[in-house]
């Protein structure tokens, strides 16, 4: 009872300080008083939902979190009901969907899309925008749909009838799942779940055991797997120190890519992409693949950071782990006794590999509060449906399909910088319940 009790003031306490004030001159670095602020340049970081994408937010702001759950990455791997919400034409009226009226109406995030100068920077103005308020046209229809996948934001769109359906994306994404040769078979992984969490934010170890009880390390010795691993040394985990690429490490991306691109997965997907008008030649694919995924920009200071080493290496800022979702990575790191697996909360449906399964760790001393990893599946299926994903629903949820049933990528799009005549580079990507 008294662990209880004392359990409940820590909560309340915590919870506390989110809405605590300060002066002004002392929350410059601080979400005390100002969670759920817009975005403002007289700060040094931020405290609304948009900072994660931004990767700016305050060293604090998990206090947010407890204002609003739903800005916690843990919600987005917990089972909830915000799938129906995905489809806004199901829950708007047409008015809610048009500038009328609206051309100087402030942000409102509980709009289904907007009408302000910032709605092109963000990508979600509204589709009569550019005829009611002399804006340009924003990428994004009345379905949710993208009319302008691989512009980067620019006044370039894809022609009539390029498009990418919701259900295009399930049907690609289950011929990914069913041409992936080089998954791990039934024996060739043994997990070790242990205990779920319930409460991920308590950093509490519920496993005193590894969670591989067993790999069948000749996986490692097939090509992609092999291009694969010889990638993730090439990274310093935390931001704010340069990354700089040698001969060699450039050499070993586009070996990687050259291995992948013999597969039928990447092959697949070229072919779709190219279907659709996007690419015209494989060169042209392979080209974009590594500017996209490889591609430096700055997560804090200087080029430090990419979305290969965000998404499949894993990065650490304030003392945070982001990112971090390859399960090779994981396991690799597991047994040198590097990483320390605490609990998960998710574990998805599939019966043979790839699975889904988030989980709560320490990496080298930081914590990962929340993050999800495909297990068992190889290097070109992360890699092929990560940017399925993100070509296709740049910055938004894509509902995909694995054998069957239903999963959700989250991607978000790096804007600080571009490449290509304003291409955007991964900012992130992971599979959310």
């Amino acid at each position: 009872m008294r662990n209880l009790q004392l359990l409940l003031v820590l909560s309340i306490g915590t919870a506390i300080l989110a809405f605590d004030t300060c002066p002004s001159d002392r929350c410059e670095d601080s979400c005390k008083n100002r969670c759920g602020d817009k975005p403002s340049k007289s700060f040094g970081c931020q405290c609304n939902e948009k900072c994660e994408q931004f990767d700016d937010c305050c060293h604090d702001y998990h206090l947010c979190l407890y204002k609003d759950a739903s800005l916690d990455e843990s919600s987005h791997h917990s089972k909830s009901v915000k799938d129906a919400s995905l489809d806004e034409s199901s829950h708007h009226s047409k008015s809610d969907r048009s500038c009328k009226g609206k051309c100087t109406e402030k942000y409102n995030k509980k709009n289904s899309c907007h009408c302000s100068k910032k709605c092109k920077k963000f990508d979600n103005c509204c589709s009569d925008y550019e005829t009611v308020c002399g804006g340009k046209a924003s990428s994004k229809d009345n379905t949710g749909s993208s009319s302008s996948i691989r512009d980067g934001g620019s006044s370039k769109s894809c022609s009539s009838g390029t498009d990418i359906s919701n259900d295009e994306i399930k049907a690609v994404s289950e011929k990914l799942y069913k041409l992936d040769v080089n998954k791990a078979g039934e024996s060739d992984i043994i997990l070790n779940k242990q205990d779920k969490a319930h409460n991920t934010r308590e950093k509490e170890d519920l496993c005193d055991e590894p969670l591989y009880k067993y790999v069948n390390e000749k996986l490692f010795t097939r090509p992609t797997y092999a291009a694969f691993i010889a990638l993730l040394d090439n990274y310093d985990r935390k931001t704010g120190i340069d990354e700089t690429y040698c001969d060699a490490e450039i050499k070993e991306q586009e070996h990687f890519l050259q291995e992948i691109m013999k597969t039928k997965l990447l092959k697949e997907l070229y072919s779709f992409f190219q279907s659709k008008g996007l690419y015209k030649t494989e060169k042209e694919f392979v080209k974009d693949l590594q500017q996209m995924w490889f591609g430096l920009y700055s997560r804090s200071t200087g080029a430090d950071s990419s979305g290969f080493e965000h998404v499949f290496v894993g990065e650490v800022k304030k003392g945070i782990v982001s990112g971090f979702h390859s399960w090779i990575r994981f396991y690799m790191l597991e047994k040198k006794g590097l990483l320390d697996y605490y609990s998960y909360n998710f574990d998805g449906p599939w019966t043979c590999y790839p699975d889904v399964l988030g989980k709560q760790f320490y990496w080298d001393g930081f914590y990962k509060e929340v993050g999800s990893q495909f297990i068992g599946s190889s290097p070109e299926f992360d890699f092929s449906i990560y940017t399925l994903c993100f070509i296709s629903r740049p910055g938004k949820k894509c509902k995909i399909s694995l054998g069957g049933h239903g999963l959700s990528i989250q991607t978000y799009v790096w804007t600080k910088s571009t490449y290509d005549n304003g291409k955007k580079f991964i900012a992130t990507a992971y599979a959310e319940s």
